[in-house]
């Protein structure tokens, strides 16, 4: 059984994704990030860097006392292995699939995410600060484009890669990007939403929380932590 720490963001949609596609169950533990519960004690001792998703696996592969796991690439990284699902057994597979999974948690993923907050959540909109995130944004989707222009999915085969991806593409519109000027991710892209593990993900997440919002009480406390407030509630 795997404790999920959910709330339905691109980096929380990551995992259910990958855990609708298998059947490893699961529950999720929702943890609202607008009122501040990543920070209680609890959740830290879990995910240490204040942010979800979050597991913990009550049934890990050697058996032993239950492993948490954070930081959503090395959770996606962790079922994979877990199920020997959705990543390549061998060496060049692998490889292929783990780099593009590093070029999302290191590149789309904070890029588009430095996006979303110059372009919607700042208290003042600083121009240039917009401009340079939108551009990467866009320079990143050619970069997935390119990539998807002879293979189905980014590494071949429907993997992790594809997973830690798509969720941040589905809010493409809100970072400035058109995806009839990428023509090959469009198709993977609708290829990945009409698969019924994503819709089911999507339908939980919606459940939880079909209307987030960033008000000044949450945007204080999502966006104004320091190393003083870590940890405080």
């Amino acid at each position: 059984m795997i404790d999920l720490y959910y709330w339905p963001t691109p980096n929380g949609h990551k995992i259910t994704l990958f855990l609708e596609e298998t059947d490893i169950p699961y529950t999720i533990i929702p943890v609202n990030i607008g009122t501040g519960e990543q920070f209680r004690p609890q959740f830290l001792a879990i995910s240490p860097n204040n942010r979800m998703p979050a597991i913990v696996d009550h049934a890990p592969m050697e058996r032993g006392a239950p492993i948490s796991v954070f930081e959503s690439g090395a959770i996606l990284l962790y079922l994979a292995d877990k199920s020997e699902r959705f990543i390549a057994q061998d060496l060049r597979g692998r490889v292929e699939t783990l780099q593009w999974l590093f070029w999302q948690v290191g590149g789309l993923g904070p890029m588009a995410g430095q996006n979303h907050h110059f372009s919607r959540y700042a208290p003042e909109t600083i121009p240039y600060a917009v401009e340079r995130y939108v551009k990467e944004t866009n320079r990143l989707y050619g970069v997935l484009n390119k990539r998807l222009a002879d293979r189905e999915f980014i590494a071949g085969a429907y993997s992790i890669a594809d997973m830690a991806a798509y969720p941040w593409i589905v809010p493409h519109e809100a970072q400035g990007q058109n995806l009839d000027d990428f023509p090959d991710l469009k198709r993977w892209f609708e290829a990945i939403k009409s698969r019924p593990a994503t819709v089911r993900a999507y339908e939980r997440g919606a459940a939880i929380n079909n209307n987030p919002t960033v008000n000044e009480e949450s945007r204080k406390i999502l966006f104004g932590q320091t190393a003083q407030t870590i940890g405080k509630t």
